[in-house]
């Protein structure tokens, strides 16, 4: 059964920083893409930022220059999520998202449980 364990979400001062993780686990054989998205209170869940098996990255409009996404060659099932200059616009839960393939099925979409990410003075 796959899983995707998010953490490191929390209240920061605006213009703070947090780093958020994400790692997926299970019989896991191959990950083609994976992400981070957002949901304010109220809004609809957005995307944040991507990256994909070829070490591509995609990111929303809100969040280039202050958000990086990453992960290490160590350990392909983890991703990162920088985020510097934080504005009270930020706050969300924020989701992990993977598409990947586990147990010698097709790809599919998986989502983590959500962090809560609170900027606010």
């Amino acid at each position: 059964q796959v899983q995707l364990v998010e953490s490191g979400g929390g209240l920061v001062q605006p213009g703070g920083s947090l780093r958020l993780s994400c790692t997926a686990s299970g019989n896991i054989n191959s990950i083609s893409i994976m992400g981070w998205y957002r949901q304010a209170p109220g809004k609809q869940r957005e995307l944040v930022a991507t990256l994909n098996a070829g070490a591509m990255t995609n990111y929303a409009d809100s969040v280039k220059g202050r958000f990086t996404i990453s992960r290490t060659n160590s350990d392909r099932n983890t991703v990162f999520l920088q985020m510097n200059s934080l504005k009270p616009d930020d706050t969300a839960v924020y989701y992990c998202n993977a598409y990947l393939s586990a147990d010698r099925r097709d790809l599919q979409y998986y989502w983590g449980q959500g962090t809560q990410v609170i900027v606010s003075s």
